[in-house]
């Protein structure tokens, strides 16, 4: 199924893309790091199940990723520069009232937008675990390699599946770095900002972002879904899908 994108322009100017799909209350869907709307939520089912369970799915492609622009100006990378983007896409929609998630970079970035006070009814965390959020720095630093050993790397190093990925999804290096070092680290006394119901969704054998268990244990209303599946296929699983649509009609 193919969801044309729509486009609108960010506060500094950069033109920024969404897909969505079904009718009813909204809910915001962001990917992780390297994917798209296209490949994280649409090429595998899952946001036509969400649409299917009543929802409206909203689906940005987030700045250097899919559709969206991918400036090479620093400026462009202001901290937490994802979360402007988001109230930015909030606001073009008029959203009032609606649910968020994401996946991996996209649980990072919904996390961090509460943090700033945004106020979803409820919230989504996929392949997201207690150190992904307050350890980004290590994690920021292998991906900082993944950029840096691009032309070098030979099967079997620790960074050659995410290079095969970026090149799949054609990413922009120089965009990338850049958005990676405006990532900031969300501290666990942070964490007391989302009160609201939140779903832990992780795939059974994904560690990647820490222990799912170890989140939903200091957050303060959540529910851990697990799933089949790693940190890359656990987006490919129907479970993904079946376990939100579910958190969402509870």
């Amino acid at each position: 199924m193919m969801i044309e994108p729509q486009l609108f322009e960010a506060r500094d100017g950069v033109r920024l893309a969404w897909r969505e799909i079904g009718e009813g209350r909204s809910v915001v869907l962001l990917h992780g790091l390297f994917s798209n709307a296209e490949v994280n939520w649409i090429k595998f089912g899952t946001a036509a199940r969400v649409a299917d369970a009543g929802f409206r799915v909203i689906m940005p492609d987030l700045r250097v990723h899919g559709s969206s622009e991918a400036p090479h100006e620093p400026d462009h990378y202001p901290p937490d520069v994802l979360v402007h983007d988001l109230e930015d896409l909030i606001a073009h929609l008029d959203l009032t009232d609606f649910d968020l998630g994401g996946f991996s970079l996209g649980a990072r970035t919904s996390t961090r937008a509460v943090v700033a006070g945004m106020k979803p009814k409820r919230l989504i965390l996929g392949g997201m675990g207690l150190a992904g959020l307050a350890g980004w720095a290590k994690r920021g630093q292998f991906f900082q390699r993944v950029i840096a050993d691009y032309e070098t790397a030979k099967r079997g190093d620790d960074t050659w599946l995410s290079i095969q990925f970026m090149k799949t999804m054609k990413i922009d290096r120089v965009a990338a770095g850049l958005l990676l070092d405006s990532f900031t680290d969300t501290t666990p006394d942070m964490l007391a900002a989302l009160t609201m119901p939140t779903l832990l969704v992780c795939g059974e054998q994904d560690q990647d972002n820490g222990s799912a268990e170890e989140l939903a244990a200091v957050l303060p209303d959540a529910v851990l879904a697990t799933i089949p599946g790693t940190h890359m296929s656990s987006v490919t699983q129907p479970e993904m899908g079946k376990a939100i649509a579910a958190f969402l009609t509870a």
